[in-house]
């Protein structure tokens, strides 16, 4: 029986293929495939030298970083299954995330080992703590533990349907949930990927997004898989001319980025950012939230020529519609149609009823209805998904083409004197307001229609405008009773986000809950 090999056996591949060829590279180093397949075989033989056995899970609070790449890799070597944790996380929801993955061991930059260090009596399950960087007392260096272990492949075996990563989702809604995938629904996607964005060997990714995210897992190592060299960028560092400039001196072809990023770049001063050369960009693509006409258009013309993509997913289900390049503009709006990793959608009503369900392309829903997805999640997750259909929590409707439209977050919904108000609709609205960066739509309190539609605005640099004019600039735009009854003005820095960038709309909710709105 023929297996995919997973990402650990195609490194071994790739290093006889494209010995001398970029694999990784970030701001000061820069090593081939064959040097991260030695380096992987020493953190692998390191491990097992620990005592982490097949399943064992591995805790990862690393920044964009080669160290995290490779922990990656020798864990598909090994059958360890990593747990990667988004650095922006509280100390609470970081302890919580530990114990419930059940990790044995934690690996963390330096800066983050005194966190580490006064929480480890709240810790007991992790018996190995590895740092990166400088060495601290009861921590094992990550660069001396490559250095005592020989460059040999472990001699174990990992099947495909072996979990590999357990992710941890946004946590929109509550408490972060577990996600185990396993290899075989990683190289599924790889190769799906590969297929409909037409990646080669000859591909440079550069890698943006949080690599404790699945939006790099899928995409940045689609690119190791094939062959393609990886530049890393650290996460919590997006300054446009930096980035253009990585553009024009690595000649990257690719790029996954959030809206806001789109935004940041579009922002950035015309005559500076004009000077860089970005014409090797070949495809670019926009996820984790909604991108609205006006940016898309105004980012094809940035970048001449490009293919834009949009991808619709979650950690549960993995990628599940993507709106291809040529349908951008007939389709402005739309998520695009069912990908091809996805197994069973079924459309849910907006009191969880079944209104119908339907293998793919077979499914058609009347008005917005729940979207959810099913994609055979294997073995533990968190939420007893397994074997079952889970709601993601987002509203869409079908149109007769096929096409998918996010209507919003159920959680998002409000309604103000018995009308439905979905936030993104307005926030669309607020979008094509020169002076707008970005906007949130929630609803707050109100003594007479119950809920009253309030905006919650972030101004482009320099700019200023009054709540009236805001207001006034949706008339026409929305319905009166969707138009919001009043306006909050608050800083890029104070607009609360998830690791992937989506804006929390609850955390906003409840930053305002003492106001009452209009």
């Amino acid at each position: 029986m023929a297996n995919w090999l997973n990402m650990g056996e195609i490194l071994r591949v790739n290093a006889g293929k494209f010995r001398g060829k970029m694999c990784l590279k970030d701001a000061g180093r820069s090593f081939t495939f064959q040097e991260i397949d030695s380096r992987v075989n020493r953190l692998a033989q390191g491990f097992i030298d620990l005592g982490l056995e097949k399943g064992d899970r591995i805790a990862v609070f690393l920044e964009n970083s080669v160290e995290i790449c490779e922990i990656y890799f020798a864990a598909a070597r090994t059958g360890v299954v990593v747990a990667p944790i988004n650095f922006r996380l509280d100390p609470a929801t970081i302890r919580y995330i530990i114990d419930d993955c059940g990790a044995c061991a934690l690996v963390a930059h330096d800066e983050w080992v005194p966190m580490f260090d006064g929480m480890e009596s709240d810790l007991p399950g992790i018996e190995h703590y590895l740092v990166v960087g400088k060495e601290s007392e009861g921590w094992i260096g990550y660069d001396r533990l490559l250095a005592n272990y020989p460059d040999e492949e472990p001699d174990r075996i990992v099947l495909p349907s072996d979990p590999w990563i357990q992710p941890y989702t946004s946590g929109t809604t509550g408490r972060p949930k577990g996600i185990v995938r396993s290899h075989e629904s990683y190289v599924a996607f790889y190769l799906i990927n590969a297929a409909d964005f037409g990646f080669t060997s000859r591909d440079i990714c550069l890698n943006v997004m949080p690599l404790c995210h699945v939006n790099s897992t899928f995409f940045t190592f689609t690119i190791s898989y094939i062959g393609g060299g990886v530049v890393i960028h650290p996460a919590r560092s997006f300054d446009p001319l930096e980035v253009l400039g990585v553009i024009e001196r690595e000649q990257i072809t690719f790029i996954s980025l959030i809206p806001t990023h789109y935004n940041i770049i579009l922002g950035a001063p015309r005559d500076e950012a004009s000077n860089f050369d970005v014409s090797s960009i070949r495809k670019l693509l926009c996820s984790s939230a909604p991108v609205f006409a006006e940016c898309k258009q105004t980012i094809m013309e940035f970048f001449p020529g490009v293919d834009l993509y949009e991808a619709y997913g979650s950690t549960e289900a993995g990628i599940v519609t993507t709106l291809m390049p040529w349908d951008q503009m007939s389709h402005l709006g739309s998520i695009g149609k069912e990908s091809a990793g996805t197994d069973t959608i079924r459309l849910l009503d907006e009191n969880g009823r079944e209104v119908q369900v339907g293998e793919v392309g077979e499914i058609y829903s009347r008005g917005p209805m729940m979207f959810t997805d099913y994609h055979g999640l294997p073995e533990k997750t968190a939420g007893s998904f397994r074997g079952e259909y889970f709601s993601a929590g987002d509203m869409a409707r079908r149109d007769d083409a096929g096409y998918y439209h996010i209507v919003d977050r159920k959680d998002n919904l409000i309604i103000t004197g018995g009308e439905h108000v979905y936030p993104s609709e307005v926030e669309e609205a607020l979008s094509t307001h020169p002076a707008v960066f970005e906007s949130a739509v929630i609803g707050l309190p109100h003594a007479k229609w119950g809920e009253a539609v309030t905006a919650i605005v972030v101004l482009k640099k320099g700019e200023s405008v009054t709540e009236e004019e805001i207001i006034d600039h949706c008339a026409g735009r929305v319905a009166s009773f969707r138009k919001p009854k009043s306006v909050r003005f608050i800083t890029m820095e104070e607009m609360p986000r998830t690791g992937s960038g989506k804006i929390l709309h609850r955390v906003l909710r409840e930053r305002f809950a003492d106001e009452r709105a209009g």
